[in-house]
């Protein structure tokens, strides 16, 4: 898994395989977890997501700079619903990728949410 913060924008980029995305799936379903991510020194790369379950409303991306983790937290059933656009992204066999991107009324997404953007694990954009 890689994922890399725009300084300048401040999304955050997600390119995992299949298998991250599920399990990353899994635990923003289940509201707890912790997935490590591939950095090296002196990039924008994140070290890893961390999930946590809270009251809400809604879901909440964060950034916690100090630890340089991706932190997603929220009520079950905003992450519910983020868990299955993950599965559905990571499952997508003709590429593309997904913009979870918060907007005044967005349905499960919490204001103050980082956009993200997640890669499928097949690449590229999907055919027409």
């Amino acid at each position: 898994m890689r994922l890399i913060c725009d300084p300048v924008y401040g999304e955050v980029d997600l390119t995992a395989s299949a298998e991250e995305l599920h399990r990353l799936a899994d635990a923003v379903a289940e509201g707890e977890g912790q997935l490590s991510s591939t950095s090296s020194p002196g990039s924008d790369a994140l070290a890893g997501i961390e999930v946590k379950r809270t009251a809400g409303p809604g879901v909440l991306v964060q950034l916690d700079a100090e630890r340089r983790f991706l932190v997603i937290s929220g009520e079950s059933a905003g992450r519910a619903v983020l868990a299955d656009n993950l599965r559905s992204i990571a499952s997508a066999e003709d590429g593309g990728h997904l913009h979870i991107d918060y907007f005044p009324g967005h349905f499960y997404l919490a204001e103050g949410s980082l956009p993200l953007v997640v890669n499928s694990p097949h690449g590229g954009m999907p055919a027409c």
